[in-house]
């Protein structure tokens, strides 16, 4: 697979966007050129939110965007939803990235289903937000409990770092269930895993609920929420990354913040095999 190409050029590629890391608008650029064959089918056709950190991460500047924005480049598509008419952004292609990039976007975020089926997800996220000082063990333990309760359930799971303080856990869906089953879903799993564990889990979103306790998010699965995107880098300060691990590598180990833009565990993640690499063959249907 080839990686991303553009014929776009990038105005100021040196501002530094985490200078902290060093890292500056080309070098984000190069980070997107190296993942694109792996990122690319997880970003492309589906209405995006996005990380703007114009002034780069230390700025005083930074802001979520849903909707188009003055000056923004033609390679950045919208169209209406067609639920309510609010224009919705997505790409189709790297050079859909390298006008994101040139924006100063410092985190791309994803809906959970394409622009051509948005009304059935084909995805259920489970993004394990742990509270302050909790011990990576616990984070790591719960992220390999949520898979041996999808394993029972027979859901096929995969998994990433957040490139923050906690992992995502993921099941590939066919799009055949409407948002409402997939929510209820994923809320039904969490509330589960509160009701076996109260001590150390919540399907609750408040501060108070999530004293010492790791909050299963599944409120990434309602229509119109979303998901840092595989790949997309974070608004943190050293240059962070989101990237799709294996399960062995989260037994031995691995952190939720371990991988950086032009880091060497990045580096050697990718020329290791693919660990999404059967995402679309894993994709099963959920039925309510």
């Amino acid at each position: 697979m080839e990686q991303g190409r553009t014929q776009m050029d990038l105005s100021h590629p040196d501002k530094l966007l985490w200078p902290e890391a060093g890292v500056t608008k080309q070098g984000l650029l190069d980070h997107y050129t190296a993942v694109w064959p792996r990122m690319e089918r997880f970003v492309v056709n589906r209405p995006l939110a996005l990380v703007r950190a114009p002034d780069g991460v230390a700025g005083k500047q930074r802001f979520f965007q849903k909707h188009a924005s003055p000056g923004m480049h033609e390679a950045i598509g919208k169209m209406a939803d067609p639920e309510d008419g609010e224009e919705l952004l997505y790409i189709k292609d790297f050079n859909g990235v390298a006008a994101l990039v040139q924006l100063g976007v410092v985190e791309i975020h994803i809906w959970g289903c394409t622009i051509d089926a948005i009304d059935t997800p084909d995805q259920v996220v489970f993004d394990l937000d742990p509270d302050e000082g909790l011990d990576m063990n616990d984070v790591r333990a719960a992220t390999l409990d949520i898979r041996r309760r999808l394993d029972g359930l027979g859901l096929p799971n995969v998994v990433k770092t957040s490139g923050g303080k906690g992992f995502h856990v993921i099941v590939p869906l066919k799009p055949k269930a409407d948002w409402k089953t997939v929510k209820t879903f994923a809320h039904d799993f969490a509330e589960a895993m509160e009701q076996s564990d109260p001590e150390k889990y919540t399907a609750t979103l408040s501060k108070k609920a999530r004293t010492g306790r790791i909050f299963i998010d599944y409120l990434r699965n309602a229509r119109g929420s979303t998901t840092v995107a595989p790949y997309s880098s974070r608004a943190k300060p050293n240059a962070t990354v989101s990237v799709p691990v294996t399960w062995p590598e989260v037994e031995n180990g691995v952190g939720p913040a371990d991988f950086s833009i032009d880091g060497k565990a990045l580096g050697k993640a990718l020329k290791a095999a693919d660990p999404w690499g059967d995402f679309d063959k894993l994709r099963k249907a959920l039925h309510g």
